[in-house]
């Protein structure tokens, strides 16, 4: 399954969590867009069956690498 990243998420709210583990609470989508473009940041959606769905502000490049990661110790 593909993670929706940045305008991808149609969810109208989100649980927002940063990079740290920092919880920003539920926020509407477009507030948490423009969190994370001021931190040069992309926005991921990490878990889209919670409600509301839960994403994590976080570099992109960073979340697949980690994502691959997990993959191979799984195998």
């Amino acid at each position: 399954m593909k993670a929706r990243i940045n305008h991808q998420i149609k969810a109208p709210e989100l649980r927002v969590v940063t990079a740290e583990g920092e919880n920003l609470g539920v926020i509407t989508t477009e507030k948490a867009l423009a969190e994370a473009k001021a931190r040069g940041l992309d926005l991921i959606e990490i878990s889209p069956n919670a409600v509301p769905p839960v994403a994590k502000i976080m570099d992109y490049g960073k979340y697949q690498y980690d994502e691959k990661k997990k993959e191979k110790v799984a195998k």
